[in-house]
């Protein structure tokens, strides 16, 4: 395949960015997207010239590090990380636009790397277990309804990628942070921060910049591991009762 590469470049944080065009010839359909990056900057290396920065770590699809908007896409046209995205989804001569997350709480980094680490503060404001030392429990001293498991399975899968940051046209962090708070909050071993918990990271959130909520659904359609929107809900209604109960 033959490809035209539209990417954002940008020395730094303090430096203007600009959209560069690079071609790039022989790219094989099964090159993961991540792949396709490598072998750009393998030519601008030999070249002599600054290979692009993009964040990348396992390229399993688990650690969220894959940042990219792809032709205007979280992640790209499938609904997976981009480290697993591959290159079969486009097709031979096509023009791609590759940029950073857009938005104020990330900041550009280098090229497409931003700083993601209002999302380590938002989990560091609330999203920890308050966890006894010694031998471990048995398995079933407490009992986990099914429906609260799942529950909290699901929301366990978040990988704080951003691509709901990224997708939502506010910048809103609502899907990551309401996938951190209920992961833990429908688990009796999160009862004891349940109300602290939720206060604090929705507070964290705010204090970090990011846009207001008016539940587009964008952030759920983008997100690669299916957190779903009625977490924002769910989220929303923990919110509410703590907010009453440390009124009272």
């Amino acid at each position: 395949m033959k490809l035209t590469l539209r990417v954002w470049r940008q020395k730094n944080a303090e430096a203007e960015g600009a959209m560069s065009t690079y071609e790039v010839d022989g790219i094989s359909s099964d090159m993961s997207f991540l792949e396709m990056l490598d072998t750009l900057n393998e030519e601008l290396i030999l070249k002599g010239e600054d290979p692009v920065a993009f964040d990348h770590d396992c390229r399993e699809g688990i650690c969220g590090a894959c940042s990219l908007v792809i032709n205007g896409d979280a992640h790209g046209p499938e609904r997976t990380t981009t480290c697993q995205l591959h290159m079969r989804s486009f097709k031979d001569g096509d023009t791609i636009d590759i940029e950073p997350w857009r938005a104020s709480a990330f900041p550009v980094i280098k090229d497409l790397v931003v700083d993601r680490t209002a999302f380590d503060r938002i989990i560091q404001a609330g999203g920890y277990i308050t966890a006894p030392t010694g031998a471990a429990p048995e398995a079933h001293a407490t009992p986990v309804p099914k429906p609260d498991a799942d529950s909290a399975f699901e929301h366990a899968e978040c990988i704080g990628c951003g691509a709901c940051v990224a997708a939502c046209p506010n910048g809103a962090a609502m899907l990551f942070t309401s996938a951190k708070v209920n992961h833990l909050n429908v688990l009796p071993q999160g009862a004891p921060e349940r109300e602290t918990r939720v206060l604090d990271m929705v507070a964290q959130m705010d204090e970090e910049g990011f846009g207001g909520c008016t539940l587009t659904g964008e952030c759920a359609t983008a997100c690669p591991k299916g957190i779903p929107l009625m977490s924002i809900t769910s989220m929303n209604k923990e919110w509410l009762r703590a907010t009453r109960k440390a009124k009272r």
